[in-house]
């Protein structure tokens, strides 16, 4: 994949979101970190306050069901995808940058798309459906570029 000279570069899953430009040039490229945010991963018992809802069969039976229990890690998962749509939103609309290029897993990626902003759908010039925020900064260059 072609990464430009001044590009900027999101790398993010459901608890880490990094932003890079690139200060290098397509052939050769230096992402250069501009921000970096995580989130704690709280436990289960941090996070929910007690057992899945019931519900009674109404057809005249006699059968209870569970409600499928809530995961908390993954909806938490997703505010952050939203967060982070949401920061490229504003970036976008004070043209903070031309060209974006998104790396994140498949799940969080379709996430993220959930919440494009029109402007940030113009300036997207790729994406990457790969998990690389633990990969260390020249390894993701090497990837980015291989792509």
């Amino acid at each position: 994949m072609q990464v430009p000279h001044n590009v900027f570069v999101v790398v993010a899953d459901g608890r880490k979101m990094l932003f890079f430009r690139n200060e290098g040039d397509s052939e050769f490229p230096k992402l250069e970190v501009e921000r970096k945010r995580e989130t704690a991963d709280a436990p289960d018992r941090d996070q929910k306050t007690d057992a899945p809802g019931r519900a009674f069969d109404s057809s005249g039976g006699a059968g209870r069901s569970a409600y499928e229990e809530v995961d908390f890690h993954q909806l938490e998962e997703d505010r952050f995808a939203a967060e982070t749509a949401e920061l490229l939103r504003k970036r976008a609309l004070s043209n903070d940058y031309e060209q974006l290029i998104i790396v994140a897993p498949p799940r969080t990626l379709g996430e993220l798309r959930k919440h494009y902003h029109k402007e940030v759908e113009k300036r997207l010039a790729g994406e990457v459906a790969k998990d690389l925020t633990g990969h260390p900064v020249a390894e993701i260059e090497k990837i980015l570029k291989a792509e």
